[in-house]
């Protein structure tokens, strides 16, 4: 079952980087129109903002677990089985997301010394949003495991 605490900081970190999107896609529209000319790093950073809001929003959809589902057949075995189900769903969740993580840093690593087009950074930093999600999306699995193995009655008919 997820964490059902109102605010988390995947969710305030999605919602921050959506309001600076919002106001750098302003910049943007008005930099297009007679009133001024806007700065050409604006359309770089968008694409930045977008990547980091949706990856750290994923930690949060994983926080809520509101993943998508097709439960008819999870919902046709016992609690018990299915229970078993979710906690064989979650291991190997568990381990592509390690990998995924494992990927992330390789790719944060490799493109280090790579400076971005318009904005003053390296391109690692875009990368680095894969890796900060997998750690989050990480965590969360982790808890779902820990309060199935801790809890087990209490959880048994939950993903």
């Amino acid at each position: 079952m997820g964490d059902r605490r109102r605010y988390s900081l995947e969710g305030t970190l999605a919602a921050i980087l959506f309001i600076v999107l919002f106001l750098v896609v302003l910049v943007q529209v008005f930099g297009r129109t007679p009133l001024f000319t806007g700065p050409v790093w604006t359309e770089e950073l968008a694409r930045w903002l977008w990547v980091w809001m949706a990856f750290i929003a994923i930690g949060e959809v994983e926080r809520q677990d509101g993943q998508l589902r097709m439960g008819f057949v999870a919902d046709a075995l016992p609690a018990g089985a299915r229970r078993v189900l979710f906690t064989g769903i979650d291991l190997v969740y568990l381990g592509i997301m390690g990998h995924l993580c494992l990927i992330g840093s390789r790719t944060v690593l490799r493109t280090w010394n790579n400076e971005s087009v318009t904005l003053p950074v390296s391109d690692a930093l875009l990368y680095a949003s894969a890796l900060i999600a997998s750690v989050f999306i990480l965590r969360r699995i982790v808890q779902r495991l820990w309060g199935r193995f801790r809890d087990p009655l209490s959880q048994e008919a939950q993903p």
